[in-house]
């Protein structure tokens, strides 16, 4: 009973924010977002805590006072996440296109002029909601994704339907299931965007990042050695204005020897790199308020394949949370 009343109230919060948030004039919306993020921060609660300790070893010369401000603009930024993708389906297509601007985003459009496929990788910064709604709103490029599949189940069907809504292809992930369609795609010259930064089986690939042992999923690399698609990472990052920043990184490259297992573990590595390089430059918009690094985890639950890192919602209200 406990748990059902938790499901409704979860999925009740969600739609308020989609039912309310978007009708509110843009300046209150705004200003809600700082309210809301000030709040949790002040609260010192788990995910700002765990949040904080993230940030840390990304600025590992911080001091407490330094990394409070650092969690508390995180924290904004986070919720300037939110409260954009709350609005995003009641915005124009030119809204979108001016909302964005990618620095080298030929390393994107050539290859898929050329028919090859491509997987976009990308940690979780800034509004990658925003990002997709650019490529297909704004840019006329369809892609296909994959959604962490969420309780309750209505919750989930909102989010997908949301993220269809804005024109991506959603796919649930369920382990190797989705592989073959994503392989399917990227062979037919399509473009899979995937987050992927943190893994969340026990068959992802061990990267140093900063300087630390942590896991990234290893289904970026192996669909494009799979498929010939050209792997690029990507990240995004907020400014001070209303526009929001992302750049499109060198295609990752398989190495010329090795097994395929072994191909795809120095591509994840190259990948967890150029991700480090793009938080290490903007760490208050990575919204990593989970455990991520090997020695914070608690030994991992045996897990179906990880095909992908999902595009599922990391909610201040909601699903995401410490147990994982």
């Amino acid at each position: 009973m406990r748990d059902r009343l938790a499901d409704r109230l979860t999925t009740a919060l969600y739609g308020l924010g989609w039912g309310a948030v978007k009708r509110l004039p843009e300046p209150a919306a705004a200003a809600l977002g700082r309210a809301v993020a000030d709040t949790a921060w002040r609260r010192r609660g788990q995910g700002v805590l765990r949040l904080e300790a993230n940030y840390a070893r990304v600025v590992p010369d911080a001091g407490p006072e330094e990394l409070a401000e650092l969690s508390r603009a995180g924290m904004r930024s986070y919720l300037r996440y939110w409260m954009e993708s709350f609005r995003l389906p009641v915005w124009s297509g030119r809204r979108i296109r001016e909302s964005v601007e990618v620095e080298a985003l030929h390393r994107l459009t050539d290859p898929l002029d050329s028919g090859r496929g491509v997987v976009l990788a990308l940690p979780h910064m800034a509004n990658w909601d925003l990002a997709g709604a650019y490529l297909t709103s704004g840019l006329g490029i369809p892609f296909t994704t994959v959604a962490e599949r969420l309780k309750p189940e209505t919750l989930y069907d909102r989010f997908v339907a949301y993220r269809e809504g804005l024109g991506m292809e959603v796919l649930p992930h369920t382990g190797g299931a989705a592989f073959g369609t994503l392989a399917r795609r990227l062979r037919a010259g399509g473009l899979v965007a995937l987050v992927a930064d943190r893994d969340l089986s026990s068959s992802g690939v061990e990267v140093t990042f900063f300087g630390e042992t942590a896991r990234m999923p290893a289904g970026p690399a192996m669909l494009a050695l799979q498929t010939g698609a050209a792997l690029l990472p990507a990240h995004l990052w907020f400014d001070d204005t209303p526009v929001m920043k992302g750049r499109v990184l060198p295609a990752v490259e398989p190495p010329e020897e090795g097994t395929r297992r072994e191909k795809a573990a120095a591509m994840t590595q190259a990948m967890a790199d150029g991700f480090a390089a793009g938080i290490a430059e903007h760490p208050q918009d990575w919204h990593m308020l989970q455990r991520l690094w090997s020695a914070d985890l608690t030994p991992p639950t045996a897990a179906g394949p990880s095909t992908a890192g999902p595009t599922g919602p990391t909610g201040p209200m909601g699903p995401e949370t410490e147990k994982r």
